[in-house]
């Protein structure tokens, strides 16, 4: 891809990425840090059991109207209207590239923050969070840089059927989630 991208636009593709996975790696990597202390290990395999099993169930069954874990807050217009475009992409980076400061219609994103307190280990949680900052922030920043592309050619619909294509697919990745929380509080 990068050969084919004239310099100037594979630049701006780069700092988008890297405005959106940076922010999102250090976020992350201080969640992985500070849950993880051995005494909530137990509690939180034993809430991400519980909580995979519910919106797993929930997601697969197309239950409409379940409150997903989360906000519904979004970038300030304020914050980003009439500023250079650098101070955009930092503002949008650091706030949308971590997810946590941002609407997320999947239930699997909060299990990810759950699931990072199971392992009981400083080292393991802040390595695997940061490597879970890593995937979101660059994922959003690729999503950003395809709408922007394509915005003209999305189909309203085709997005809401995507949607609920990828919900069912985060259910049953919940209920595989809750499954192996179960063998691992099991081999504990």
């Amino acid at each position: 891809m990068a050969a084919h991208l004239p310099v100037g636009r594979f630049r701006r593709y780069a700092a988008t990425l890297a405005a959106y996975a940076l922010p999102a790696a250090v976020t992350w990597l201080l969640i992985g840090a500070l849950v993880n202390v051995p005494p909530i290990a137990r509690g939180a395999a034993i809430a991400l059991v519980l909580y995979g099993l519910f919106y797993g169930i929930a997601e697969v069954a197309d239950v409409n109207g379940l409150w997903v874990p989360g906000t519904r807050w979004q970038v300030p217009p304020a914050f980003v209207t009439k500023k250079s475009s650098r101070r955009i992409l930092a503002v949008w980076g650091g706030l949308l590239g971590p997810g946590l400061a941002t609407r997320n219609p999947y239930a699997g994103f909060t299990a990810l923050l759950i699931g990072l307190a199971t392992f009981g280990s400083i080292k393991i949680g802040a390595a695997l969070a940061i490597a879970v900052g890593v995937a979101h922030g660059t994922a959003r920043g690729l999503a950003l840089l395809r709408d922007a592309r394509e915005i003209d050619h999305l189909d309203y619909l085709q997005s809401v059927l995507r949607s609920l294509y990828w919900r069912r697919v985060d259910g049953l990745m919940l209920l595989l989630l809750a499954g192996l929380s179960v063998a691992g509080l099991v081999v504990r």
